[in-house]
């Protein structure tokens, strides 16, 4: 049995071999080949590449949206792709966070009903507590005169933050951006950056950004590049 020691040394995502590979009418179109990647609480990650390197591909399979061909990932102590749909869904919900380039933002939601979607999802009920929590978030991103405020009604940089609300308020393990300044110009690239890296470090989640942006990639501490289906760091 593990002493407490080796269990606190363990950590929270662990990506061992993991391989994705989509059948064609000739050879298998290979993305991802034998990625390895190791992240504890608290710690973030940049991932660059070119366009079509697999960047995405590898977010939705940490996400569990997509299974892997092969390897493993382990996530909070978790193997995720070991559960059902249902179970699977579950897990998902409570346990990863995502901020995507384009927000997906419910149009006729508010600010605040749009933050509270993850708590409703698998058909539950925002309790007291939630409701608070979504409004210390909103606070946090700078969208307290904004709650009862439509997505229309909000800049991009504005719509970003909600994003990044809603992505935090389970309280998740691992939050996923997929290129989460792409769509904003550089003052507001600017803003959600910082907001994203100071909700990361408040609630010490697990941060991947994926990004072609090298001045959002050089704020995280480390940097890896996939090419060619394999995750190599950056000096």
């Amino acid at each position: 049995m593990a002493n407490s020691a080796t269990l606190l040394d363990m950590p929270e995502l662990s990506v061992v071999e993991l391989t994705k590979q989509y059948p064609t009418r000739g050879e298998p179109l290979v993305v991802l080949r034998g990625v390895n990647l190791q992240l504890g609480a608290g710690e973030n990650l940049a991932i660059l590449g070119p366009s079509g390197s697999g960047k995405s591909t590898l977010l939705h399979i940490l996400g569990t949206l997509e299974q892997p061909t092969s390897g493993s990932v382990r996530l909070a102590g978790h193997d995720p792709f070991a559960l059902d749909e249902r179970q699977q869904a579950r897990f998902r919900n409570e346990q990863v966070g995502f901020v995507f380039q384009d927000h997906h933002l419910l149009p006729q939601c508010s600010v605040l009903e749009n933050v509270l979607v993850p708590l409703l999802a698998l058909g539950g009920r925002v309790t007291a507590e939630q409701l608070d929590r979504a409004k210390e978030l909103l606070e946090k991103v700078g969208l307290t005169q904004r709650l009862d405020h439509r997505p229309a009604e909000l800049s991009g940089g504005e719509r970003q933050r909600v994003g990044i609300a809603r992505a935090l308020v389970r309280r998740p393990t691992l939050v996923l951006a997929d290129e989460p300044t792409g769509n904003l110009d550089r003052k507001s690239a600017a803003e959600v950056a910082d907001l994203l890296l100071a909700v990361h470090e408040h609630f010490r989640t697990i941060l991947i950004v994926v990004t072609h942006s090298n001045e959002l990639a050089a704020r995280l501490s480390r940097r890896m590049e996939l090419n060619d289906g394999v995750l190599v760091p950056i000096a």
